[in-house]
């Protein structure tokens, strides 16, 4: 069974840039540094979350044709296994194509470029194969954004690959189907499933454009990286508006909502009365379900090709994903998209 996501394996060839927007934006810190033939990679920390940043050594290796062709984005999404042996063989009987790795290890492929190392439980969680220094802790904190897990990672799909993905992480992987969610804004639509594992500490949010509407920013992202990828990783955060107030200090660009968002915001969340003038202030969006309510956020995408953003999530007992959310943050970074247009014109 798989229980976590012990890191994620970042590649860009811009790695200082990708390293200060990190540090100094969203207060994670230099833990290990490696390097071998192919990449040097710095492992970053923020509570329980780490994001190796990797870039390639050279101009013919696969990470520097993986940038060829896919741009800057997360390669590898890691789980742990309670047991290696057994969830290796589940793979295989499901067809899943399984590549080389490590002694130790197994690597699993997953969506497009993106593959899974497959590690036993308690294993360092750092990519192995690589010579890590381990880095003393910063004297000064980078900043005030303590990330408390890594809530879920938003994944874009080919249209048409959505539900044969969500059934092969349910019958290879053991993550089941948790939520679903369709989506239609004008003449564009996406459709959503969510997976889960049972520890619920690894959840993909599958998504992927309705081939009988328009194209939208979905399939932008598709064009971009070339296929499958992953869109936005969720860190969840105890307190959502002064993350964001220090984040916009450090430079941050967030999405934000439409004008109107805030004036329906009470009929749909009415619990939310004394926090709406912060909420607006701050661009946060705010859903409910039955459990409790959620509050979130997403940054622009700070790479060149825009094939990666971030998101900030505080939940206050919602188990949901905000989908009445969706619809706001799919015009938002709809109209990001039509800005970034007219300006290469």
């Amino acid at each position: 069974m798989f229980r976590d996501i012990p890191y994620l394996d970042l590649v860009t060839d811009e790695p200082q840039g990708a390293i200060d927007y990190l540090c100094d934006r969203l207060a994670f810190v230099p833990a290990a540094s490696a390097a071998d033939a192919d990449r040097r990679a710095l492992a970053l920390r923020n509570g329980p979350v780490t994001i190796v940043v990797s870039s390639p050594v050279g101009t013919g290796g696969p990470i520097a044709r993986h940038l060829d062709r896919h741009g800057a984005g997360i390669i590898d999404i890691p789980m742990t296994s309670t047991d290696l042996d057994a969830d290796v063989r589940t793979l295989v009987r499901a067809g899943t194509p399984m590549l080389p790795a490590s002694p130790g290890v197994a690597v699993a492929a997953g969506f497009g470029p993106v593959v899974h190392t497959l590690l036993p439980t308690g294993a360092a969680p750092l990519p192995p194969g690589l010579e890590w220094t381990s880095l003393p802790e910063p004297a000064v904190a980078r900043g005030a954004l303590d990330v408390q897990a890594l809530d879920h990672i938003a994944v874009c799909l080919p249209g048409g690959t959505l539900q044969q993905t969500a059934d092969h992480y349910a019958s290879a992987f053991g993550l089941p189907r948790y939520s679903s969610e369709y989506i239609e804004v004008g003449a564009q639509a996406m459709d959503s499933v969510v997976v889960r594992s049972p520890s619920g500490a690894i959840t993909f949010t599958l998504i992927e454009p309705d081939l009988s509407h328009e194209p939208g920013q979905i399939d932008e992202f598709l064009d971009r990286h070339s296929g499958a990828g992953v869109q936005h990783l969720a860190f969840l955060v105890d307190d959502i508006v002064t993350a964001v107030r220090q984040g916009r200090d450090a430079g941050i660009a967030f999405l934000t909502p439409p004008g109107v968002y805030y004036e329906t915001l009470l009929e749909r969340v009415t619990s939310l009365s004394d926090r709406i003038e912060d909420l607006r202030d701050t661009g946060v969006l705010a859903d409910c379900d039955e459990w409790g309510y959620l509050l979130q956020i997403f940054t622009r995408s700070p790479y060149p090709r825009r094939t990666l953003f971030y998101e900030l999530i505080q939940r206050n007992d919602a188990r949901g994903f905000g989908s009445a959310n969706i619809r706001a943050l799919y015009e938002a970074v709809e109209r990001e998209r039509q800005r970034e247009s007219a300006r290469s014109r």
